[in-house]
């Protein structure tokens, strides 16, 4: 079945309560509770971050399908990174998450064009991110109990997922 999918690009700023509730609700869901994971989701980067929001528009309104933000040049690393990406449980294994990703890629470029793109990825995810070009800049690391890996993305020209 094709989602119907609507995109929401916000600053914070500009986030409506529901859309603040529902993201922070999904990231607790998705790398609290889900990964069994405790540590503090809400990490002080939201305030200069620009938020990616896939809803799927469903029977009964809409719901959060998707998430990503995206950090400033300077918020955590030099380059301007891509981060707690997440496909909501109802809508895996459905498309979001690559539909989703490319769509945060294009939206850093105009924020941020011509420079390379970080991410902190989880391990398991690395094959997913290198199928965007992103390749390990980092030895794996362990964060709150979880392996993880730096990634980066030297040109937006070179991912190739659909």
């Amino acid at each position: 079945m094709q989602l119907d999918i609507e995109w929401e690009f916000s600053s914070f700023d500009l986030l409506g309560n529901v859309a603040l509730y529902e993201i922070l609700k999904a990231r607790v869901d998705v790398f609290v509770v889900e990964q069994k994971c405790p540590y503090p989701e809400i990490d002080g980067y939201d305030q200069r971050a620009h938020h990616l929001m896939a809803w799927a528009r469903t029977v009964s309104g809409k719901s959060l399908a998707g998430y990503l933000r995206i950090l400033p040049p300077g918020a955590k690393w030099q380059e301007p990174a891509l981060g707690r990406v997440l496909t909501t449980a109802a809508f895996r294994g459905r498309g979001v998450g690559g539909l989703l990703f490319k769509r945060g890629i294009e939206e850093l470029n105009k924020l941020y064009p011509d420079r390379p793109i970080r991410l902190s990825a989880q391990r398991y995810a690395e094959d997913f991110y290198g199928a965007f070009g992103f390749v390990p800049a980092s030895e794996p690391y362990d964060e709150d109990g979880i392996q993880h890996i730096d990634m980066l993305l030297q040109s937006r020209n070179t991912y190739d997922h659909a």
